[in-house]
């Protein structure tokens, strides 16, 4: 069983679960189990207070880390914590719904000392463009940023840098980039002889780096993408709402994405970028504004440049003082760079296997990612764990890792299945949040502005040159002497300043860590 104690259990348990002992509020994980046995009065606990100190859930497909994601999500809603979850298998929507009782509910329960009751939660259910049945949000090519959709299409550091000084231009002319066809739009343009003057001192879009950025976002459009860049744009202080003093849980249906997971796992990139923009310093709180469950993450970081996994860890170390709380949810920790593994201050990690020579050396890294236990071996204990049970280890209320406890997880309180599409849609028709982001809006940018450009007249012949010359005007004959402040306003030199900062104020768009626009 992975233990390596010849200690009373229920002993060891309770000296484990001491370590959990909290005053303020406080996520309810499950119970210690010692050689098999479990003791329902020794709870293991994650404290409200360190939630935005950030966490991992992990594990082996069908070991039960969806249920736990449920059911953190479930407590949190219960102490009017807003959550976000990406539903990527769609099997989330059951949070909608009071869950079924049962004899493997009624046991789950008696063994983790948890007074079961079916529970339903205030859920939204949003979807990237509009293709699904739910709310669709979308996201302008110009919020979204360069470094994030280099991201999305894939490209090297060279070509980032061109769709960097291509999004730079598109900023100081005050071109909008709302969807692709306007990004389309205004690479055709610098590509062009008129283009390459435009950009002439600030450098150049070589014609083989533009057909490689237009050749990914045709495949992104393939892959439909097109849907999701547009208008109107999605609003992320939506997500920190409560109904009925619940925290809404916002489901992002993402079934409809599986065939471009780079994208869905940006998109929550972006969305984390934009709380961490918008939300005010926060400092220390009992309990987070957001809980973000950042699921399928080794999406995120697969194949990803050192400057873009600095963005994330920065991100990561700063968000905590905005109040909102981040788990990242995936297979192996391994998956996670050890830049952002160090700042996650829970560890739920359910079972792993141990089938390849691969394998064994993630289990071996894994095991070192924890404190040292006297009671599990932890190496043994990683591949034995049951479904629905994981090796924990959380930051107490005084910022010290607790003892590594092998936990019983509770059960979700909600259903744990799918509610199926129609009743998917008909809450989302429902939602207020259908009226404002169900329809798409195509104002004018880049694409109307360069289109109507191009088709403007040329402009009429020069006057011929054995013209006479246009009467000079009379000049006055009395010049008022001008004050000082006028006369200092009246100098070129200063004229010329003030146009130029005037015109810096009106167009320069600024982005923040993520080369997203500043709202």
């Amino acid at each position: 069983m992975g233990e390596n104690t010849n200690a009373d259990p229920v002993t060891a348990a309770q000296q484990i679960a001491a370590g959990y002992a909290t005053e303020g509020l406080a996520l309810e994980l499950g119970t210690v189990l010692v050689d098999g046995a479990v003791d329902p009065a020794a709870k293991v606990r994650i404290p409200f207070a360190t939630l935005n100190r950030h966490g991992l859930v992990a594990g082996a497909t069908g070991t039960g880390k969806t249920k736990t994601l449920q059911g953190l999500a479930g407590q949190l809603s219960d102490a009017g914590v807003p959550v976000l979850l990406a539903d990527v298998k769609g099997d989330l929507s059951g949070m909608s719904r009071p869950g079924a009782d049962g004899p493997k509910i009624a046991s789950r329960a008696a063994d983790t000392g948890d007074d079961w009751t079916p529970t339903a939660y205030p859920c939204e259910f949003l979807s990237l463009g509009g293709t699904s049945s739910a709310v669709p949000i979308r996201a302008t090519l110009t919020q979204f940023g360069p470094i994030l959709l280099s991201k999305v299409l894939g490209l090297n550091d060279t070509q980032e840098s061109t769709l960097g000084l291509i999004f730079h231009w598109a900023d100081q002319k005050q071109l909008p980039l709302l969807d692709t066809k306007d990004l389309r739009a205004v690479i055709q343009h610098l590509t062009s002889d008129q283009g390459k003057a435009d950009l002439k001192g600030i450098g150049g879009v070589s014609p083989a780096t533009a057909g490689v950025i237009l050749r990914a976002l045709v495949n992104l459009e393939a892959q439909g993408g097109e849907d999701f860049f547009g208008e109107p744009e999605f609003e992320p202080a939506d997500l920190i709402r409560q109904i009925d003093g619940k925290g809404v849980v916002t489901l992002l249906e993402l079934a409809d994405q599986a065939a471009n997971p780079m994208l869905f796992s940006t998109f929550l990139m972006w969305l984390l970028a934009e709380l961490y923009e918008d939300l005010p310093e926060a400092g220390d709180l009992d309990k987070p504004k957001l809980v973000f469950f950042f699921d399928e993450a080794h999406l995120l970081f697969a194949d990803a440049s050192k400057a873009f996994l600095q963005r994330i860890e920065q991100t990561v170390k700063l968000i905590r003082s905005k109040g909102v709380g981040v788990f990242f949810c995936t297979q192996l920790p391994t998956d996670v760079p050890n830049a952002v593994l160090s700042q996650l201050g829970a560890r739920i990690q359910h079972a792993l296997r141990a089938f390849t020579p691969d394998d064994q050396k993630a289990l071996a890294r894994t095991v070192k990612t924890y404190p040292t236990s006297k009671v599990y071996d932890l190496e043994e204990a990683l591949t034995s764990l049951g479904t629905g049970e994981a090796i924990v280890t959380v930051l107490s209320e005084r910022g010290a890792p607790t003892p590594v406890a092998w936990a019983r997880m509770r059960a979700p309180r909600s259903l744990m299945d799918a509610i199926g599409e129609p009743a998917v849609t008909e809450a989302a028709k429902a939602s207020p949040l259908y009226p404002k982001y169900g329809v798409t809006v195509d104002r004018e940018s880049a694409y109307e502005k360069l289109t109507a450009k191009i088709a403007e007249p040329s402009p009429p012949e020069a006057a011929p040159v054995d013209a006479p010359p246009p009467p000079e005007p009379e000049r006055r004959r009395e010049k008022e002497e001008p004050g000082m402040v006028a006369e200092v306003l009246g100098s070129p030199v200063v004229k010329s300043f003030l146009r130029s900062a005037a015109s810096a104020l009106g167009r320069e768009i600024t982005r923040g860590l993520f080369g997203t626009r500043r709202r």
